[in-house]
């Protein structure tokens, strides 16, 4: 009188013994993708791949290690299968050092009039390993200043003007500090001058990727450089800052509010032009 025996399992299309299951979507663990850990709640973003494993960084530049197992992760809340994407699917997807989506079979253009200079070499390295490519692109040439204690006169000398903009990386650039001053004095519309809080473009290098906690603490009125090297016990600032660099390979390496000091740098002097 009740039909079928709903035990047996050998209803139509059902194979014996077996019940449905949901479906876990799997996902290409790409660049920047933003997922949760669901067994430690470890939120952060894909930055690569180690021992088989997919690497995450939090906001606050933490990385941990996380098995490519089924289920193990989160999106928007759903549990997803990370898998690591196929070397095809990684050379449609390349990004360049600063995020940016690589343009294939593009030269780069021949140098505008327009500039981005930065304090010194080491700052001029450091935008080069992480901006070089977009700014090859863009046409735009970063030069190096020994300092930038005569600034003013050297926008002058400059002659910024609507399709001959100027923008300016200035350390330590914070209310009160003798770099704010000098900055107060240039006041062309076509250069923008921007920067970053750290005392020297080496600390806005996370020190996580130096296996440091943070950055010694130099007391005022020592040279900063040379105060670092002594604290870390490494002979010259030459030797340091060769270390340094050799641990920057993208914008995750860095601090964001230099992130955010040449992103507006580069897309002040990058506007298009407007016909005269």
């Amino acid at each position: 009188m009740y039909g079928e025996d709903v035990l047996a399992g050998n209803l139509p299309g059902r194979q014996q013994g077996v019940r449905r299951r949901k479906t876990i979507p799997e996902v290409d663990a790409e660049v920047d993708l933003v997922v949760e850990d669901a067994d430690s709640g470890f939120c952060g973003a894909v930055v690569g791949f180690e021992y088989g494993a997919v690497v995450l960084e939090d906001r606050h530049g933490k990385r941990r290690n996380f098995p490519l197992e089924p289920a193990a992760f989160l999106l928007d809340g759903q549990p997803v299968t990370l898998r690591r994407p196929s070397e095809t699917q990684k050379e449609t997807r390349k990004r360049t050092a600063s995020g940016s989506i690589a343009v294939d079979g593009v030269r780069a253009q021949v140098a505008k009039a327009s500039r981005i200079w930065v304090e010194g070499i080491h700052d001029a390295a450091l935008v080069e390993r992480i901006w070089g490519d977009d700014l090859r692109i863009e046409g735009v040439v970063v030069e190096p200043l020994d300092g930038i204690d005569e600034l003013a006169a050297a926008v002058r000398d400059f002659s910024p003007g609507p399709r001959r903009r100027l923008g300016v990386l200035v350390d330590h650039l914070v209310a009160g500090s003798k770099e704010s001053r000098i900055v107060a004095a240039v006041t062309s519309p076509d250069v923008l001058v921007t920067g970053h809080p750290y005392v020297d473009v080496w600390q806005a290098v996370k020190p996580a990727r130096l296996g440091l906690r943070e950055w010694p603490v130099i007391p005022p009125g020592q040279p900063w450089k040379e105060g670092v090297c002594r604290a870390l016990g490494v002979a010259q600032p030459a030797d340091m800052w060769r270390r340094i660099l050799s641990t920057v390979n993208s914008y995750h390496d860095v601090e964001t509010p230099l992130i955010n000091a040449m992103e507006r740098l580069i897309d002040f002097v990058t506007v298009p032009e407007t016909p005269s």
